[in-house]
């Protein structure tokens, strides 16, 4: 059962929704969600999220409803267009949640899709107190990268796929420099042949040839989250 847990940022009224494990929870979670913000395939993992133990809630980008998938692309060109704002929308979600009875005193990560997995690792290239952060198919480039001076402390996850157009190699390829640079802990996985979108199984109905769903890469990618969460949180 998803509960609306409403915020704000700077003036701008956000509504989250909330997941609470059946029994004692283990951690708490913000989901960033796709371009396209809270809906049924965020909603779905915030369940599964729940079901293994988490508080889980899935962050609003806009703070308005999103007609359609294609009404998505300004509000979210208008999100991501200053780094600093784009950071002080994420990290509103992440002092919600940090601040919500549900998760009093737990250890907090944040987990993303598509532009979600870019915000997931913005808030580690931010500096937020976060155990670890987990991208999947997101979008890797940064308006501030990391660097020297700004070293990454959460670990990082991220799950990748190779034939995504929309991330192209070089892209990947800077980005384990840039962690390298800023000395993060940092796993990668690629599934080789996988595209943009490979953990929802609605891709496939956009008809677009950048995205599609796989079904082993959508398991493994998820297995890999379950182990990284195992080893920091424990069971």
């Amino acid at each position: 059962m998803l509960e609306p847990l409403v915020y704000g940022d700077r003036g701008t009224a956000l509504t989250g929704l909330l997941a609470r494990p059946a029994g004692e929870p283990r951690a708490a979670i913000v989901i960033f969600p796709t371009i396209a913000n809270i809906n049924a395939p965020m909603e779905r993992r915030a369940a599964m999220l729940a079901e293994q133990g988490f508080v889980a809630l899935i962050a609003d980008f806009y703070g308005e409803p999103v007609a359609s998938f294609e009404a998505s692309f300004p509000l979210a060109e208008k999100l991501r267009g200053n780094v600093d704002h784009y950071r002080a929308r994420l990290s509103a979600a992440i002092a919600a949640l940090r601040s919500h009875e549900a998760a009093a005193g737990l250890n907090l990560a944040a987990i993303g899709y598509c532009m979600g997995g870019q915000a997931a690792l913005e808030m580690a290239r931010a500096g937020e107190g976060l155990a670890f952060v987990a991208s999947f198919h997101g979008i890797l480039a940064s308006g501030r990268p990391a660097t020297a001076d700004t070293p990454i402390g959460p670990r990082v996850l991220v799950c990748h796929g190779d034939a995504d157009p929309l991330i192209p190699r070089e892209q990947v390829l800077a980005l384990w420099q840039e962690m390298d640079t800023a000395r993060a802990d940092w796993h990668f996985h690629s599934y080789g042949g996988v595209r943009h979108g490979f953990t929802d199984p609605g891709s496939d109905a956009r008809g677009l040839a950048a995205i599609g769903y796989d079904a082993s890469a959508d398991r493994q990618s998820w297995a890999a989250l379950m182990a990284f969460a195992d080893e920091i949180f424990g069971r």
